[in-house]
């Protein structure tokens, strides 16, 4: 393999923080050697299949499984009587009270909810065995009239509790003055549609007991290893060091992995009561119907708006459709909405009142960029009704309205996921004039124009938008030089693919003065470290990897300390470079790190980050489209991500984030989402149903990375990009839709297939 110019550079200097590195978890996965939880077997397997509901809302009336339990190599046949001793599935965050009776069981008790609720598992010998005895489960349901639209009234979800568990609210400022003196009002009804995480392996989980250490150990782990170590242990009543989670490689996270879900209790429940391995593989059609939905909400939104065009208050009411259960995030996703709904913006007031209800549909929860996809197209819709209205440039509009860089740090006065909001840094205007230059706006403006002329429907969009990471509030990881040179640094941190191992190995060698090639990162084992957060919410990079230098500048001053007697020199006059102890000034002795521990032994360290703020890195999204108005199909013919990231660590992982981002945000725009009959069946099992954009429909992403804001609250800068390509897609697209056809605010829910984008052209104007 070639080595590119920055990486050549990288080695001559030590100084590997901000360049484009080759990757050193890749090999593995090029060579055909991952181990993904399906490549994992052990001697005297079971395989488990799931029996799920197909009526969405309904009594269980009974449920026969004697035809699936006489089949030879069928071992047992659960439903919820026979795992009465496992409580509900718990969040894996502190949540209201008024939440818990609305948890999910790991089979369902006495009622189903949605299509694909488990109510039965059967466990054989065999994978397609355990799947023919799963047909033949006969479940007699009493069905129910389901609850779909989440606009609809609460319903009665058990007795004395209705689908309505809580009501969030999130304001500040004086709503009613704000309101009194505008000259403006706008009202705009906007909704969301349900779509999600789609990674190219499903699901898995496989569990085994070791009686001889009393451990219960489940392999598929992904994002948040410790904290769903934790909450299986509370399900199965054990203590935690008893259960061990283990990660290996993971095809996509996304949000929609990694969290705690029935089938991965009921692997471990069955591992423990059979004393054998059991293993369960989702297909794509359970992972539909089954794995967590997001996205889905309804937006009332009013606000009051000045004569110039400055927003001076919103008030936001909207309705989250959960689905049918609470799940381990809780109530996450419609507080961070709330939270961060504002945006870049100053808006002197502002409210927001959350319905979060449960429908007859999967349970949602988070989906990269979870909040903030839907509140960035809410607000940046009324941003481009602003400018309609009032006859404004949209530029001028967002620009007047952006909190300027002289105001921060800005405390917004709002709160998400139990911390302040307080906008760290930034220089909002600065991004957008770069934004605009690197497109080239104003060029694109007239040719658009003058392409309309010619009778095509092509236009121009813009959202701005700003992103939380690095959530805390702790991080802490153990570094080692072990007595054969071997560097490792184990952290409680997880990989989704996302370049966890080499972005951590590069700070430890930014820290340490090593090669970071030689440095191995252990994440997603439980058992080697007592505590950690995972990665999710962007927060590795900052959280993980401020640890992680910590620990590597800790180890550095513990080296060069015991090498000052070796060396016979003040440790003050020493260095590490390339992985050689050396004198600063060049001359005497040096000595290799691996022959130093040969001498000296092992040696290590601990790093620690804390932080009591989240960072707020920030980004502008451009689209131009083509519409058909014929068939109502929509073309992107050009997009640009541009982001402030404070500080990159590595710039081409940092490209590929925002790429594989802005195809999943295209999705939710344009293509994907999960529909449902009146009765409550689902209409999007299959990818012929639920239509992800290919390689013909993604355009090529134009990424302009900058570095101009670097947060104060870490010792480096770092802020996340783990969602800096989807945020915004959704409210650029809709922006340069209406654009296209020249009917302004004309886009009001996403996706905009071509059977809405139809309905829209054929309106009475």
């Amino acid at each position: 393999m070639a080595k590119t110019a920055a990486f050549q550079d990288a080695q001559r200097s030590g100084k590997v923080i901000g360049r484009a590195v080759t990757r050193v978890e890749d090999k593995a996965l090029l060579l055909g050697q991952g181990r993904f939880t399906d490549d994992l077997s052990f001697p005297g397997q079971v395989h488990m299949r799931v029996v799920r509901s197909s009526h969405a809302h309904g009594q269980i009336v009974s449920i026969d499984a004697s035809a699936a339990r006489a089949m030879p190599g069928v071992l047992a046949v659960w439903t919820a009587e026979d795992i009465t001793e496992l409580g509900p599935i718990d969040f894996r965050d502190a949540a209201a009270e008024a939440l818990k009776p609305y948890r999910q069981y790991a089979l369902a008790r006495d009622m189903v909810r949605y299509v694909g609720d488990p109510v039965g598992a059967v466990f054989a010998s065999d994978p397609y065995v355990a799947e023919d005895a799963a047909q033949t489960v006969e479940v007699e349901v009493a069905a129910q009239p389901p609850l779909m639209d989440v606009s609809q009234e609460p319903g009665s979800f058990a007795p004395g509790l209705n689908t309505e568990p809580v009501t969030l609210t999130n304001a500040y400022g004086d709503l009613a003055a704000e309101f009194a003196k505008a000259a403006h009002i706008f009202e705009l009804d906007l909704y969301i549609g349900r779509h999600s995480g789609t990674p190219l392996e499903n699901r898995g989980a496989l569990g085994r007991y070791d009686a001889a250490r009393d451990v219960i150990e489940l392999y598929g782990a992904a994002k948040v290893p410790h904290r769903t170590r934790d909450n299986l242990a509370r399900v199965l009543g054990r203590k935690p060091e008893s259960v061990h989670l283990k990660e290996g490689h993971v095809g996509g996270g996304f949000g929609i992995r990694g969290e705690l879900y029935p089938e991965d209790v009921l692997v471990a429940a069955a591992a423990l009561r059979f004393g054998r391995p059991v293993k369960w593989i989702e297909d794509r059609r359970e992972h539909l119907m089954a794995a967590n939905h997001s996205r889905e909400q309804r937006h009332v939104l009013r606000a009051a708006v000045a004569a110039d065009g400055l927003v001076l208050a919103m008030d936001d009411e909207f309705f989250h459709a959960q689905g049918a259960y609470v799940r381990t995030h809780a109530a996450r996703v419609p507080d961070l909405t709330s939270g961060m709904l504002v945006g870049p913006y100053r808006v002197p007031a502002f409210r927001s009142t959350a319905h979060f209800r449960l429908v007859n549909k999967t349970p949602a929860a988070t989906y990269r960029a979870p909040g903030r996809y839907e509140g960035t197209f809410v607000r940046e819709r009324l941003m481009d009704a602003v400018a309609a209205k009032l006859g404004l440039d949209r530029i001028e509009v967002r620009r007047r309205n952006l909190i300027p860089v002289a105001e921060m740090p800005f405390e917004r006065g709002l709160s998400a996921l139990g911390t302040d909001v307080v906008l760290d840094s930034g220089d909002y205007a600065l991004l957008l004039d770069k934004a605009l230059a690197q497109i080239g706006w104003d060029a694109l403006e007239r040719e658009c124009a003058a392409r309309r002329k010619n009778g095509e429907a092509v236009g121009i969009g813009l959202g701005v938008f700003v992103e939380k990471t690095g959530l805390g509030p702790k991080d802490a990881v153990h570094f080692h030089l072990h007595a054969d040179g071997r560097l490792e640094l184990i952290t409680g941190g997880a990989s989704l693919g996302q370049g966890f191992e080499t972005v951590m190995a590069q700070l430890c060698a930014e820290g340490l003065g090593a090669d970071y090639r030689s440095i191995a990162v252990v994440h997603g084992q439980t058992d080697r470290i007592a505590d950690g957060i995972g990665a999710h919410a962007s927060r590795a990079t900052v959280m993980t990897g401020s640890a992680a230098y910590d620990a590597a500048v800790n180890l550095r001053a513990v080296i060069l300390n015991a090498a000052a007697e070796l060396l016979q020199t003040p440790a003050t006059d020493l260095d590490i470079v390339d992985s050689v102890i050396v004198r600063r000034d060049g001359s005497g002795p040096s000595i290799s790190l691996t022959e130093f521990a040969r001498q000296r032994g092992p040696l290590s360290a601990d790093g620690i980050h804390r932080t009591d703020h989240m960072t707020y890195p920030y980004g502008v999204h451009v689209a131009q489209v083509r519409v058909d108005r014929e068939t109502g199909g929509t073309t992107v013919e050009k997009f640009l991500v541009a982001y402030d990231i404070g500080r990159s660590v590595n710039p081409m992982m940092i490209e590929g984030q925002i790429a594989g981002g802005y195809a999943q945000g295209l999705g939710g725009a344009l293509f994907e989402e999960f529909l449902y009959s009146e009765d409550g069946q689902p209409l999007s099992v299959t990818f012929a149903d639920y239509l992800l954009p290919t390689s013909c429909e993604v355009s090529p992403v134009d990424v302009l990375v900058t570095e101009d804001a670097p947060s104060p609250l870490n010792p480096l800068g770092l802020k996340g990009a783990g969602e800096a390509g989807v945020t915004a897609v959704g409210a650029a697209i809709a922006s340069a839709i209406d654009d296209a056809i020249g009917i302004p605010g004309a886009v009001t829910a996403l996706p905009v297939t071509p059977q809405r984008l139809l309905a829209l052209l054929a309106r009475p104007r």
